[in-house]
């Protein structure tokens, strides 16, 4: 199996999953009189990251993640997404970044060296470990923390929500 195969389909069907889950947010906000501002802000803790940086992060993991393994350059998104609007159209470039990405520009990524800068330091991955260990953990994390953001707040999701439809 192949990074590409790891990796690109589960990325885009917790986004597609991520936008559903907005548009039932929005609703909710709507059928309850909430003003949309209010889930867009939200957060379970007080340090902890609003429901738009869990998107944003979530949408970063995938395009940046991606883009590494495939030796490309990610697309640059601007973190100013305040609307369930604005962010829907940040899942919707994220998702048409990964269709745009192929199984060829994967090939050889699995030992491929991956250098980041954190803080003051570097850490180094071959590519498989930077999937497995950093990526998919980063964008599993944001993703499932915007989800429990919302359930949190009354929307009303369940597991299949978050899960999507294979």
């Amino acid at each position: 199996m192949s990074l590409y195969e790891v990796a690109v389909p589960a990325m885009k069907r917790t986004l597609t999953s991520l936008a559903a889950i907005l548009a039932k947010a929005e609703a909710f906000a709507e059928e309850k009189k909430i003003d949309p501002s209010v889930l867009v802000n939200a957060r379970l803790a007080p340090d902890m990251f609003p429901l738009k940086r869990q998107i944003q992060i979530a949408s970063d993991s995938a395009r940046r993640g991606t883009a590494q393994l495939a030796g490309i350059e990610a697309p640059v998104m601007e973190d100013t997404e305040e609307t369930f609007a604005e962010l829907q159209a940040r899942l919707s470039a994220t998702i048409a970044f990964l269709d745009g990405l192929t199984p060829a520009q994967f090939e050889g990524a699995e030992t491929k060296i991956i250098t980041l800068p954190v803080g003051g330091a570097e850490l180094k991955f071959d590519g498989l470990t930077y999937l497995m260990s950093y990526v998919m953990g980063n964008f599993s994390f944001h993703s499932v923390t915007a989800y429990n953001i919302l359930r949190h707040n009354g929307v009303v999701l369940g597991k299949m929500d978050y899960l999507g439809k294979p």
